[in-house]
């Protein structure tokens, strides 16, 4: 997406020279291979046959998100950026595509909706082009049965990796709303004002200018679009009469077709895929599978919540026990850590996700945390009881009226470790759930690095700032 103020130099980001901008977008596009094929290598036992009853529910369940994971690394394989064209009825949509291909190959015509489903087209803009580029014609989203439609708009969108949205003059309320829910979808975009060659010059620069007070976000009519971000086009110019002189004297007058004024856009498109394109590949594969990894974990929890629930019940009752009937207060935090990490472990399995370093780092602090409140607790009853449980069942096989005492001091530790054992399966399941986007590789880590390292006034830096605008 588009951000409305102009990018302010970043230091981390320095200017550099074509060398270095292709090593990084190699370096961007390896570490997003790596990454996915990581993702894919956590889950191949759901994408075998003969699976155990108990997972083919969710190897149907993940069908549709390992399948993403599979097409976007191949994606990333073949270098193939994806550019969707979006806009209403009769602005030309097929007719700038067919601009850049140099050839009528989508058809087009007078009546309205003759585009009735995406349709994709291979496009080699030029021969050292380090990419592939797949074009795709979409539907006019103002047509019959307007939700299906729209639906089909936003699976496409999210597939996309640069969005170009076509119009024809001063843009309508309709657009303007369909323009606002295209950019939900955090895909850098292109507004193309086609048929340009219908309006007198001052004409054309008046709706030019509109346009640019458009705002970056829904709502924000006070920002304006940089100047690369609006292009004007005439994709499929009006015949001209003309009027031709015979070599006898005689006069006729002939219809002509201009050519197609194209050649902005195109530049415009070339000069993003050059600068940044294997980067914005890389970002938008990733992006894609976070939001596949994390409903790989949903769907995952959500089908075993049952089972999960009811291990870490059974692990909160065996460490409550355990701790209340163990005399020794240091065997209590040691056996409670121990009992923390068998429960981890029994979940994760259970789940069958990944167990990264990020994931283990925040629950070890919360299992220290477990652990420091069985430690208080232990303190507690000495202050509060004059004496702790290692002291009171002592105590107690001296003199038997010791014994409540010591039983006043072994409840509160269960009570405490029963808790603390609890706190600790629920904050696996967050983890589990959540982590597993992060980690050395985890998509969540390599997209904070390709942020970290984008150029100012490039497209990728405004999409970083819309990425990290407070929703």
């Amino acid at each position: 997406m588009t951000n409305s103020r102009s990018p302010q130099p970043n230091s981390s980001a320095e200017p550099q020279t074509s060398s270095a901008r292709t090593n990084q977008q190699e370096t961007h596009l390896n570490r997003a291979r790596a990454s996915l094929r990581q993702a894919l290598s956590w889950y191949s036992h759901l994408r075998k046959p003969g699976q155990l009853p108990s997972n083919l529910e969710l190897q149907a369940a993940l069908k549709p998100e390992l399948e993403v994971l599979t097409s976007n690394l191949n994606k990333l394989d073949y270098s193939v950026i994806r550019i969707a064209v979006f806009g209403l009825v009769s602005r030309g949509k097929s007719a700038v595509l067919n601009a850049l291909l140099g050839q009528k190959i989508l058809q087009t015509g007078p009546l309205n909706g003759v585009t009735q489903w995406p349709r994709s087209v291979r496009w080699t803009p030029n021969a050292n082009a380090k990419v592939q580029v797949e074009l795709i014609d979409t539907p006019g989203l103002d047509e019959i049965q307007g939700q299906t439609r729209a639906e089909m708009a936003q699976d496409v969108a999210r597939q996309a990796d640069l969005i170009l949205f076509v119009v024809a003059g001063d843009i309508t309320r309709t657009e303007y709303q369909a323009l606002c829910e295209l950019r939900q979808a955090q895909k850098p975009l292109i507004l193309v004002f086609n048929k340009v060659d219908l309006y007198p010059d001052t004409d054309k620069q008046a709706i030019y200018q509109n346009l640019q007070q458009l705002g970056a976000r829904g709502g924000d009519r006070k920002s304006v679009l940089l100047p690369d971000e609006i292009v004007m086009v005439a994709a499929e110019p009006t015949p001209l009469e003309v009027r031709v002189e015979w070599p006898d004297s005689e006069v006729t007058y002939e219809w002509e077709i201009p050519a197609p004024q194209i050649d902005e856009l195109k530049q415009t498109i070339l000069s993003i895929l050059n600068r940044e394109g294997r980067s914005l590949l890389a970002l938008n594969a990733l992006i894609q599978a976070r939001e596949a990894e994390a409903a790989i974990a949903q769907k995952t929890i959500d089908l075993r919540n049952t089972e999960a629930e009811n291990l870490i019940w059974q692990f909160t009752r065996y460490k409550a026990l355990a701790v209340a009937l163990n005399p020794i207060a240091f065997l209590d935090l040691l056996g409670g850590f121990v009992a923390d990490l068998a429960l981890i472990r029994s979940l994760s399995h259970l789940y069958e996700l990944p167990m990264t370093s990020y994931q283990a780092a925040k629950l070890l602090k919360t299992i220290l945390i477990s652990s420091g409140g069985l430690l208080l607790g232990e303190l507690g009853s000495s202050l509060i009881l004059g004496l702790g449980k290692t002291t009171a069942a002592i105590a107690s096989a001296e003199s038997p009226t010791n014994i409540s005492a010591y039983a006043g001091a072994a409840m509160t530790q269960a009570g405490i470790a029963g808790y603390g054992s609890y706190t600790v399966g629920r904050a696996a399941q967050v983890y589990l759930e959540q982590g597993c986007t992060w980690g050395q590789l985890g998509a969540n880590t390599v997209i904070q690095e390709i942020l970290n390292q984008v150029e100012p006034n490039t497209i990728l830096y405004r999409l970083r700032q819309e990425l990290e605008q407070p929703e």
